[in-house]
């Protein structure tokens, strides 16, 4: 068995400016954070939102045994990166924070801010063989999040018409960066079935948003889809959401005032998919509620978001 998971551990920063208030704080964080990794025993963990190298050794100080961590070096303008933790040996085969050249630069804010052709965070890809003779292509990746952030640090807009400019531009930036992230899987998807190859990570969309669909490929042989057992030319380049094999009691991984989403995904190429892989989350009653106030949760311990788990059978 290989366990392979994703989660947003929600501004792992050191104490001061972006991390919690003081060091007993950001130590109940760690091992909140700790007993969750241990629970949940991947073999290897996608990581959003790292805010810096030392915190993630923190983290694995906090652990014990042996990890093996791999971060991007394209943050975000707060200092967020994602990255991998592996009880394995990972080697970097892509980290980039570039849209694909095809793509125009895209509106990111009101004129006269120049339009950008880069993601908010990079994604990063790595190779890894949990089992002797089983390598995994693994890509993670943090899309534009949907909270939306105004001129000077504003979280509240001046009218409707702000809000919906910036909203738009939010979904121009997560279409972009799926697309960036796709084409990344589509390199390693190279007409062989026997790619395996694993998106994973916080999507800040459910599974049917278009921004989701983008990672897909062609439609109609989705898990739990009649064309699904249906051999199909597409098969060589397309993605399956595990979504469908999480029971749907724990199908989500962050609660928004109150509601269920699930923002958080697993996709696997073909060749992952015999046996199918089993998938949960670890949602349960304690999972908080967030708003719209990025800084409500600054000194909370553990995440704001469930992580992610599939199992393949080897």
């Amino acid at each position: 068995m290989v366990v392979i998971a994703t989660w947003n551990v929600e501004n792992l920063f050191r104490p001061g400016g972006d991390g919690p208030a003081d060091q007993a704080t950001y130590d109940g964080k760690l091992q909140a954070l700790a007993r969750t990794i241990a629970d949940i025993a991947p073999d290897v963990l996608a990581l959003q939102e790292v805010g810096s190298p030392e915190a993630l050794s923190d983290l694995v100080g906090t652990l014990g045994g042996t990890w093996h961590q791999e971060l991007s070096k394209h943050p975000d303008r707060r200092g967020i990166r994602v990255g991998f933790l592996s009880r394995h040996p990972l080697t970097v085969i892509d980290d980039t924070a570039t849209l694909p050249a095809e793509l125009a630069p895209i509106q990111i804010a009101d004129k006269p801010t120049p339009p950008s052709d880069e993601l908010s965070r990079g994604a990063l890809a790595v190779t890894v063989e949990p089992v002797a003779g089983f390598t995994l292509t693994l890509i993670t990746c943090h899309l534009k999040s949907k909270l939306l952030t105004f001129p000077n640090g504003r979280f509240n807009p001046k009218d409707e018409g702000e809000r919906a400019r910036f909203g738009a531009y939010a979904l121009y930036r997560r279409a972009a960066e799926a697309t960036a992230v796709r084409e990344l899987a589509t390199k390693q998807l190279n007409g062989d079935h026997d790619e395996r190859v694993i998106v994973l990570g916080d999507l800040n969309d459910e599974p049917h948003a278009a921004s989701a669909q983008i990672f897909n490929g062609p439609t109609g042989s989705e898990i739990g889809r009649p064309g699904f057992d249906q051999p199909d030319n597409g098969d060589r380049q397309r993605l399956w959401n595990l979504a469908p094999r999480i029971p749907e009691d724990q199908r989500f991984s962050r609660k928004y005032r109150g509601r269920g989403e699930l923002i958080d995904h697993i996709f696997v190429s073909h060749a992952l998919l015999k046996p199918l892989p089993e998938a949960r989350t670890k949602a349960g009653q304690d999972l908080p509620s967030v708003t719209d106030d990025p800084a409500a949760r600054r000194d909370d311990r553990g995440s704001d978001h469930a992580p992610v788990i599939a199992t393949f059978t080897v």
